[in-house]
């Protein structure tokens, strides 16, 4: 085996790691993607035969492309990514990568990363590979141009905000979660008492192209026609965390065909949106929870 091909199988073995390191510091797949492919391009120019600890170097690497895809991204003054509508993820859960599933099905993912965004990039990267990678001050310091008692204080200030601001969230996707839980066997049951015990009066049914084309409805208002219209479906349905959020999906053979996007005021369903576009859920991923 040549050195690229001894690198090119080291760096598959850390892509899953890689991947939920870059995710944590970007909020955003395509993203971390990126930030990952970027550390591949640089890993394959590179002679690592000095390196003892290739993993570690790699996550030095991403941490490092993260730092300034942030920096860049402070600089063009953009709004948080995904903070205030996070795009559905989809990808199932398959056991294949235990690293990634444990990503994706992190209850709190979603709320700690809204969190995430409001901190300032040091802050984020110091947070998220000490306290989620336990990766050690000395490097951290290092790719940030800092001494590591600057990278520590940096961690400890970035955690005083994550635990103040978390509680609440977390609270909120156990209460969605339960309200999905109803809703579901509601509808398979033909249950119409229990739909509209989770129905906002003025909930809100839309579809995408794709999912008309299919037979759903482009938009139905009120809890009485958006019951009706659910009365004996979502049969083959499963509760899910699309990006984090309660959600759930039609995945025959493991393969997304259909999400279920609800979005939740108190304890009601105030909408719901069929999503079935293949090019859409191409770019998302989903963790299929046990019914």
């Amino acid at each position: 085996m040549d050195e690229h091909d001894w690198q090119a199988e080291r760096f598959e073995e850390n892509r899953g790691h890689l991947r939920a390191v870059a995710y944590r510091m970007l909020g955003s797949l395509s993203e971390a993607d990126d930030a990952v492919q970027e550390a591949w391009l640089r890993l394959s120019r590179s002679d690592t035969s000095a390196v003892e600890n290739l993993r570690g170097w790699l996550t030095t690497v991403v941490g490092r492309v993260c730092l300034d895809m942030l920096r860049s991204r402070k600089s063009r003054r953009e709004e948080p990514l995904e903070a205030d509508a996070p795009e559905p993820i989809v990808g199932i859960a398959d056991g294949s990568d235990p690293e990634h599933d444990a990503l994706l099905a992190d209850s709190v993912g979603q709320a700690l990363l809204v969190v995430l965004e409001t901190l300032a990039p040091g802050e984020r990267l110091a947070f998220v590979l000490h306290d989620l990678f336990a990766g050690p001050f000395d490097e951290i310091a290092r790719i940030l141009g800092r001494s590591p008692t600057a990278a520590r204080q940096l961690a400890s200030r970035a955690r005083r905000r994550v635990q103040g601001a978390t509680a609440v969230p977390d609270a909120d996707l156990r209460r969605q979660r339960h309200i999905v839980d109803a809703f579901l066997p509601a509808s398979r049951n033909g249950d119409f008492v229990a739909l509209l015990a989770v129905l906002d009066p003025d909930v809100v049914l839309r579809a995408d192209s794709a999912a008309v084309l299919a037979g759903a409805p482009k938009e139905i208002r009120g809890a009485q026609a958006v019951a009706e219209s659910f009365k004996g479906r979502a049969r083959v349905a499963q509760p899910a965390l699309v990006n984090g959020a309660a959600a759930a999906v039609w995945a025959p053979g493991g393969r997304p065909r259909v999400v279920f996007s609800f979005t939740f005021t108190g304890a009601k369903i105030v909408e719901i949106e069929l999503l079935a576009d293949p090019a859409h859920l191409d770019r998302l991923t989903v963790v299929v929870l046990n019914n």
